[in-house]
C-alpha cells in the first residue's frame, strides 16, 4: 500500500478568503484527488431550459456555465468521479452515453460515476428532455442535438482530465446552513416578505443544511470544494445563461480561494423555492449567503474521512398509471404545453406505440470513510427525503437529487396524496403517466437503504 501525507489533526486559521481550517499532516495511507473543469455556455442561441413561459431562446450570458470533475481515489486504489454541471439535468440517455465512454477509457463502473446537476433554470434544453414545454422548430432541435454531444463529450473529457491529476490529498467533511429555501406547496410566495418581517415562522418541512466536502493538496491549499443545498435554483426567469444562485455561490467561493474549484449539487428541493426571487440582485444575494454559509462552516473544525471508498448503483422499476384516451381527447382539446403533450401521445397511440409502464429510475450510494454517506436519486425529489434519510440511516447523510437522470417529480407519500403539481408534473417531462404508484416513496427509501448496507 502506498504511503502519503495525510490529514490527521486540524488547527483553525483563519484567512482572508473567508477562513478554511488548516490542516496538520503525517504520514499515513491517504486519499487521492484530481480536479478539472471546462466552460460549457452554448455558443449560438439555444431555448432556456426549465419554464413553459419563455418565448424565445437566450440572449447572451450573465456568467459562464461550468461543467466541473472531481476524482477520488482511496488508498487501495478503489476510485469514484463527481462531475457536476449547470444544467437542469442530464437525461438518461447522456447520462448512459457519458458513462459509456468513461467505462471504454478509464475502466469506471456505473457505480463510481455521479452526474449531479444544479438544475438552473438558465441553462440550456438538452436532446429530448422537456421537448413537449418549448415551441421548437427542426432547426433548433438540431441545434440542440449538436449541443448535446459536445456537452456529452466534454464531460467525458473534463472527467479523464480529472482522473490524470489524481495527487494525494487530504479530505474534510462539513456542514453549515442556510434559510433562504422557502416550501412552495405550504407558502403564498407574495405573502413570504411579510411574514418573515413579522417573524411569523414559515409553513412545511425544509432542510436548511449545507453539507460539503473540501479537498487540499499535500501543500494544504484547497483545490475543490463540493457543497449542496435542497432549493430550486429558480430566482431568474430572463434570456441569459446563468448557473443562477448555485452559480453566484461557486464564483463567490472561488474568488476568495483562488485556484480551488467549487462544486454545487442541488440536494432534494423540488418544494422549495428562493423566495422573494426574479432579480440579479436576489440572485447574487442568494449566492453570497450560500457562500457565507460554507465559508463559516469550513472554519470550524471539520471531520476528516479516512481513506476507503465505497459505491453502489442500481435501477429501480417505478410504475405508473397511465393516461386513458378519453383523457388525454379532454386535454388536446385546450391550450398549452399539456395540450401539446396529449397531442403527441395520441399520435403516437395510433402509430402503434407501445408505452412502458414504468420508469428505471438510478439510484447511488457512495461511502467516504467509515461512516460518510452520499446519496444521488433522480429526478425532482421533494424534501421529505433527505429528512426520513437523516432519521433512517445519518443524521449526516448527503442526498442529491437531480442526479443520474430527471424524469419526472418524485413525491414523497404525502405529496402524492396532496396531489399538485410535485405529485409528477408528467405533462411537463413527457412520460405517458397521470401518476406514480402510491409506493414510490417506500420503495425508494428501502433500496437505498438495501445499497446503503451493501456499501456498509
Amino acid at each position: 500500500m502506498s504511503r502519503y501525507r495525510f490529514l490527521v489533526g486540524l488547527v483553525v486559521l483563519c484567512t482572508a478568503g473567508g477562513g478554511f481550517v488548516h490542516t496538520v499532516w503525517a504520514e499515513t495511507p491517504a486519499w487521492k484527488a484530481g480536479v478539472a473543469r471546462s466552460i460549457i455556455t452554448p455558443d449560438e442561441p439555444l431555448w432556456l431550459a426549465g419554464y413553459a413561459a419563455r418565448q424565445r431562446p437566450a440572449e447572451g450570458k450573465m456568467h459562464d456555465l461550468w461543467l466541473k470533475a472531481l476524482a477520488l481515489e482511496a488508498a487501495d486504489g478503489r476510485r469514484a468521479v463527481l462531475i457536476t454541471a449547470d444544467v437542469l439535468g442530464f437525461p438518461r440517455a447522456s447520462a448512459e452515453r457519458i458513462c459509456a465512454e468513461l467505462r471504454e477509457r478509464h475502466g469506471l463502473g456505473r457505480d463510481q460515476i455521479m452526474l449531479a446537476a444544479s438544475h438552473t433554470h438558465s441553462g440550456p434544453v438538452l436532446e429530448n428532455a422537456l421537448y413537449d414545454i418549448y415551441p421548437l422548430d427542426d432547426a433548433q432541435r438540431e441545434a440542440i442535438t449538436r449541443y448535446t454531444r459536445r456537452l456529452e463529450a466534454i464531460a467525458a473529457e473534463t472527467a479523464g482530465r480529472a482522473l490524470q491529476a489524481l495527487q494525494p490529498a487530504a479530505l474534510a467533511v462539513f456542514e453549515g446552513t442556510a434559510d433562504f429555501a422557502v416550501n412552495r406547496r405550504n407558502n403564498r410566495e407574495a405573502d413570504v416578505p411579510a411574514l418573515r418581517a413579522g417573524g411569523t415562522p414559515l409553513s412545511g418541512p425544509v432542510n436548511h443544511r449545507v453539507p460539503g466536502l473540501i479537498v487540499r493538496d499535500s501543500r494544504d491549499k484547497p483545490i475543490a470544494l463540493v457543497f449542496g443545498y435542497a432549493c430550486h435554483a429558480t430566482v431568474l426567469d430572463g434570456y441569459q445563461w446563468s448557473g443562477d444562485y448555485p452559480g453566484f455561490a461557486q464564483l463567490e467561493l472561488e474568488a476568495a480561494n483562488p485556484g480551488m474549484t467549487a462544486m454545487f449539487f442541488a440536494g432534494c428541493g423540488a418544494d422549495q423555492n428562493p423566495i422573494p426571487r426574479r432579480s440579479q440582485e436576489l440572485c447574487e444575494k442568494y449566492g453570497k449567503q450560500l457562500a457565507a454559509a460554507v465559508m463559516e462552516a469550513t472554519a470550524r473544525p471539520t471531520r476528516t474521512p479516512e481513506p476507503t471508498l465505497k459505491t453502489a448503483f442500481s435501477i429501480l422499476d417505478l410504475q405508473y398509471e397511465q393516461p386513458d384516451e378519453a383523457t388525454l381527447r379532454q386535454t388536446a382539446a385546450g391550450t398549452g404545453y399539456t395540450a401539446q403533450w396529449a397531442r403527441r401521445l395520441l399520435a403516437e397511440k395510433e402509430n402503434g406505440v407501445a408505452w412502458p409502464g414504468s420508469y428505471p429510475y438510478p439510484i447511488q450510494v457512495w461511502r467516504l470513510g467509515a461512516d460518510q454517506y452520499w446519496v444521488a436519486l433522480g429526478g425532482e425529489v421533494v424534501v421529505d427525503y433527505v429528512n426520513r434519510l437523516q432519521e433512517r440511516i445519518s443524521p449526516g447523510i448527503w442526498v442529491a437529487g437531480y442526479a443520474n437522470d430527471v424524469m419526472a417529480y418524485i413525491p414523497s407519500r404525502r405529496v402524492w396524496e396532496e396531489g399538485g403539481y410535485e405529485a409528477g408534473a408528467f405533462a411537463v417531462y413527457g412520460l405517458p403517466a397521470v401518476r406514480w404508484q402510491p409506493e414510490i416513496e417506500d420503495r425508494i427509501l428501502a433500496e437505498v437503504q438495501r445499497l446503503t448496507d451493501a456499501v456498509r
